[in-house]
C-alpha cells in the first residue's frame, strides 16, 4: 500500500476520553492523563514536532514528523489509560503556521482539520449506536481514499478485537505488544507460567491482533 502525498505531511493525532464527565474521580483521571502523555514525549521524542499535552481538560493532542510508531503511541496511552476509555483521530497534511516543539497547541493546517474531521467522525457514530464503532479514525487527502478506507477497516477490526477481552487477556497481550520479546519473558514480568501466556493470547484472538497492529504500523511507517 502507498500514500500518495507530494507534500511534506506532518500527523495530526487529536484524542478525547470518552463519557468524561461521568467518571468519578475526573480529576484523578486528568492527572493521570498528564503523566501518560509526559511519558509519550519522553520516550517518542524523535517523532514528535509538537509534544503531546491536553488541551480542553478532557481532550488531547500531539504532531508527529512521520507515521512510523503512531499505532505504538496511541497502544501504550490506551494501555496506561485503561479502564478510561479513548478515541483517536488521526489527522495526515500540511501545517500551515509555525510549530511549537514544546506543546502542540497555536499550529493549525489541513493535518489538524483532518484529526478534528476524524473525531467528529467517531463521535457521531457512536451516538448512532453503530454495531461495530472503531475508537481510532485517519483522515488522508482525497487521493488516499482507498488507503485510508483499509486503514479504517482494520482499525475497526481491531476496536472490535479489543472489546472482548478480559481484564487479564488486556494485561498479558498489551506487555506483549508493548516489548515485543516473547511468551517468556512476558511470564516472568507477570510472575505466571508460559502455557498460561500462551492459552490466553489464543483466546484474545492476540495473533489475529498483532497481525492487524503490524500491517496498520507498516502502512502508517511511509508518511513522513
Amino acid at each position: 500500500m502507498h500514500f500518495l502525498i507530494n507534500y511534506h505531511p506532518y500527523i495530526a493525532i487529536i484524542g478525547d476520553i470518552k463519557g468524561s464527565k461521568a467518571i468519578e474521580r475526573r480529576k484523578e483521571v486528568q492527572e493521570n492523563l498528564a503523566l501518560v502523555l509526559s511519558e509519550i514525549n519522553d520516550q517518542y521524542s524523535e517523532d514528535i514536532a509538537s509534544r503531546f499535552m491536553i488541551t480542553l481538560g478532557d481532550e488531547f493532542q500531539g504532531l508527529l514528523t512521520n507515521g512510523t510508531r503512531i499505532i505504538q503511541i496511541i497502544s501504550r496511552i490506551e494501555s496506561r489509560m485503561h479502564p478510561v476509555k479513548l478515541r483517536f483521530g488521526i489527522g495526515v497534511g500540511e501545517i500551515t503556521t509555525e510549530i511549537n516543539p514544546h506543546m502542540a497547541i497555536g499550529a493549525d493546517g489541513p493535518g489538524y482539520y483532518r484529526a478534528r474531521a476524524a473525531i467528529e467522525y467517531l463521535k457521531e457514530n457512536e451516538k448512532k449506536k453503530q454495531t461495530s464503532v472503531s475508537d481510532i479514525r485517519l483522515e488522508v487527502d482525497g487521493e488516499n481514499q482507498e488507503s485510508q478506507t483499509f486503514i479504517n477497516t482494520i482499525f475497526s477490526l481491531m476496536t472490535a478485537l479489543k472489546s472482548s477481552w478480559t481484564m487479564r487477556q488486556r494485561e498479558i497481550i498489551q506487555d506483549m505488544l508493548e516489548h515485543r520479546d516473547n511468551q517468556t519473558d512476558t511470564a516472568e514480568r507477570l510472575n505466571i507460567k508460559q502455557p498460561t501466556v500462551n492459552r490466553v493470547l489464543v483466546a484474545g484472538n492476540y495473533y489475529a491482533y498483532k497481525e492487524a497492529f503490524d500491517t496498520v504500523e507498516k502502512a502508517l511507517g511511509e508518511i513522513g
